[in-house]
């Protein structure tokens, strides 16, 4: 089914529901979809289908899915394993247009799991049946209801209509987030779990979202990335039609923990590229489960913001100091009591013009000083946002201080309320008013960073079409293998300053290289089988003369023969000595997340130790590659501090931006390359690369 809208329909607001495996026992789970649906209200057709039952639940059931007359929308699947897959089958078969399956225990469980999800993966392909899952828990809507989940948790009594939608990898986590909601008087659109994703995953289901006219703000749960073009374009979709996009991904996956020839993989990771896709795309990243509920509020509906000073006014300085530390980490800045204020507050008794934060204290705990702090803050043009930290109060006298809060909800400044203590009653009070309201620092102050810095998605650049040279430099290494000579050649025909070399099948014509080149030089061998020659004894520096580079060819040879005895050895590269301000290291990688990234850190052998980087999507022009090299913070020696000599960052940025264009198709057989290190020269003298890797696809 590719129409969105059938899709839509049969996945969100289907008519006719058939539950395949369906229990008459309320003890089952695979009796909760059936009880949930009635429970919550769905007024379609249920078609439970059982072949030793002809009655379920008050339902009449059926023996098989071909004994239902007419057209079914949606079919839950409740059976395990090689009957589950014949189900889909029959699902397939029987014109289905969408099919959920609840099991686990397919590629989530080893080889023979993976098989039986080739085999759901071809009976999709074969028939163009939709699949959610398997390992899905359910799909749920509130406009209208539609329950069709086994998950445990929406045995809830009132299920709370909202206009966020969730789309989750994890089931039971789905759970979770609507009881935390639920608490605060938050209710959803629609939910989903997707789990294995063999077919719909989570950049198609919030790509429909996007057309939702009941969602205002899309969640996403996320373990993996599987297909990040549709999730690329849901984004982009969502930002242009006002809907934020808001992503809590847990840690590194296991394909982005397997470190890859380059250096790159180790300092990138997962993380970091998932990082880097957000912020091409637009997606708000957040580091707690709690602010996927938390930050929508400050987020939708919002105007773009005008800058970054966030006023705080507190009745707790102890509060009030975590959630403008928290900020301050995440780059806000803390605007100045404006004086108005503070002469305001003044024959009140409360000296609040001493620091940055504005302290109430227990005395200010009033309602009329409350309301008029916020109301001056507010009214103030030397600040973008306000928050309030309200202190011991709003766990038993709201009135005090929470209460005057509920008449500032929907503000053209942004406002948000943190609660020092747990204070249930205030924050479902402010949430009901429409006040974004926060139990944890942390939260608030990475919403207001979210609600202040999240950017619009970028441009994506417009590759050119590369060189003759750098095809046919591409070429030579996929024939011959790219051993350091190779990569140099691809990397000068992309533009990347190469350090002077030259190329000797052997020790014999080392005395002679030397010459030619101008001592003093670099020895290093040649062989496309060794990634890192220096690990292998590969290489000699400083040489002075050619005698001593033609004793040190030998000591190479015998070294690196002991270190690698199956490695093939196509002779030496002897390279110009350069030196430089900085050594950088410069990655690219084919991320099997996110796609193509590019990567920029502190280079030399201490790189991996440090992982002082900063990552995007590949390619990237000039400015977005000063951006990253402003990110490193080893690399503050070359932007001018204090006064150390300046390096050619404009150089550096360029050649970032050239050695980026490996992202071309063209160039889909480089999984990886890199240059480490990459020699930063003064301000107007350039940069010079001096070794290079090249990896093809295996």
């Amino acid at each position: 089914m590719s129409d969105p809208k059938n899709l839509f329909a049969a996945l969100f607001e289907p008519k006719r529901i058939a539950l395949i495996g369906a229990s008459a026992d309320p003890a089952k789970t695979t009796s909760r979809p059936q009880r949930f649906l009635r429970k919550h209200g769905f007024t379609g057709e249920i078609l439970p289908v059982n072949p030793s039952r002809s009655e379920i639940l008050g339902e009449m059931a059926f023996k098989d899915l071909a004994s239902i007359p007419g057209e079914i929308d949606h079919a839950y699947i409740l059976l395990n394993g090689a009957a589950a897959v014949a189900a889909l089958a029959d699902c397939g078969k029987r014109g289905v247009k969408v099919a959920s399956i609840l099991a686990g225990g397919f590629a989530d469980a080893g080889g023979a799991g993976a098989s039986l999800q080739d085999d759901l993966a071809r009976i999709v392909a074969e028939t163009g049946i939709r699949l959610v899952g398997p390992n899905s828990i359910g799909t749920v809507s509130t406009q209208p209801p539609m329950v069709l989940t086994a998950n445990a948790a929406f045995a809830i009594d009132r299920l709370r209509t909202g206009r966020w939608a969730v789309v989750s990898q994890s089931g039971s986590l789905i759970g979770a987030l609507l009881s935390r909601a639920d608490a605060r008087g938050i209710g959803f659109s629609r939910l989903i779990s997707v789990g294995n994703e063999v077919d719909l995953a989570v950049g198609e289901v919030a790509d429909l979202m996007v057309d939702d006219p009941k969602t205002d703000a899309i969640l996403l749960f996320m373990e993996t990335l599987r297909d990040g073009d549709r999730l690329a374009r849901a984004a982009r979709r969502a930002h242009a039609a006002g809907k934020p996009v808001i992503a809590y991904k847990l840690g590194r996956s296991e394909i982005g923990q397997e470190l890859a020839k380059s250096h790159t993989g180790a300092i990138a990771g997962s993380d970091a590229t998932f990082d880097a896709f957000c912020r091409r795309h637009g997606i708000a990243r957040v580091s707690m489960f709690e602010s996927l509920i938390d930050v929508p509020a400050l987020l939708v509906d919002r105007p773009p913001a005008r800058g970054t000073r966030v006023a705080v006014a507190t009745t707790t300085g102890g509060g009030a100091a975590m959630v403008v530390d928290n900020m301050a980490m995440a780059g806000l800045d803390i605007a100045d009591p404006p004086r108005a204020l503070v002469e305001w507050l003044k024959p009140l008794g409360i000296a609040a013009g001493e620091g940055k934060l504005i302290d109430l204290t227990l005395a200010g705990a009033k309602p009329e000083i409350v309301a008029g702090t916020i109301e001056r803050l507010l009214a103030d043009d030397g600040n973008d946002a306000v928050i309030f930290v309200v202190g011991s109060s709003a766990q038993f006298n709201p009135e005090l201080a929470v209460e005057p809060l509920l008449r500032f909800a929907r503000t053209a400044k942004p406002f948000a309320v943190s609660l020092t203590p747990s204070a249930e009653k205030s924050l479902a009070l402010l949430t009901a008013a429409g006040v974004p309201a926060f139990r944890h620092p942390e939260s608030c102050s990475e919403a207001m960073a979210l609600c202040l810095l999240r950017p619009a998605p970028q441009p994506l650049p417009v590759l050119a079409e590369p060189s003759r040279a750098s095809l046919d430099a591409l070429e030579a290494g996929r024939v011959n293998g790219f051993d350091e000579r190779r990569a140099a050649d691809l990397f000068g025909a992309l533009g990347v300053p190469m350090a002077r070399s030259l190329a000797i099948p052997d020790a014999k014509r080392v005395v002679a290289a030397v010459a030619e080149i101008g001592a003093p030089v670099v020895l290093k061998i040649l062989s496309a089988d060794i990634a890192h020659k220096t690990e292998a004894g590969g290489v000699a520096l400083g040489l002075m003369d050619g005698p001593a580079a033609a004793v040190a060819a030998r000591e190479i040879e015998r070294r690196v023969k002991a270190h690698s005895p199956g490695a093939k050895l196509d002779g030496f590269l002897i390279q110009k000595m350069e030196r430089g301000l900085a050594e950088v290291i410069l990655g690219f990688r084919r991320d099997p997340l996110v796609g193509p990234t590019i990567t920029v850190g502190l280079g030399g052998v201490l790189a991996e130790i440090y992982k002082d980087a900063s990552t995007r999507i590949a390619p990237v022009d000039e400015a977005e590659a000063r951006e990253m090299i402003d990110e490193v913070k080893g690399l503050a020696t070359i932007r001018g501090y204090r006064n150390l000599p300046r390096g050619d960052v404009a150089a550096l940025a360029r050649t970032i931006a050239a050695f980026s264009t490996l992202a071309h198709k063209a160039f889909a057989d480089v999984s990886e390359a890199e240059i480490n290190p990459l020699l930063v020269k003064g301000d107007g003298e350039g940069v010079v690369a001096v070794d290079g890797l090249v990896v093809l696809h295996s």
